[in-house]
């Protein structure tokens, strides 16, 4: 059971965002945000938003860092990946 982070790369918001998931469950994810303090909102099913400032703190917490490929290739293969087309509602 792991905590992975990617770099930021997303500008919104007045921000750079990056990625949070796990490779097991979303509650492991849900409760390792918690505790560095990201609000719930920050969910967005199967990774968690996590603004570049951050990131010294998630890696000293245990996230391990990864780039954006070996992220989504890890979030695949625990099965908690959602696609763009559940995102939208279709199958």
């Amino acid at each position: 059971m792991a905590i992975y982070l990617d770099p930021p790369l997303w500008p919104r918001h007045g921000k750079v965002w990056g990625h949070l998931v796990s490779d097991s469950s979303v509650d492991e994810l849900l409760a390792f945000a918690a505790r560095a303090g990201i609000p719930e909102r920050a969910f967005d099913r199967d990774h968690v938003d996590v603004p570049a400032e951050m990131y010294p703190r998630l890696v000293e917490m245990g996230a391990v860092p990864v780039d954006s490929r070996e992220l989504v290739r890890r979030l695949r293969a625990s099965g908690l990946r959602v696609t763009a087309a559940e995102r939208h509602g279709r199958s």
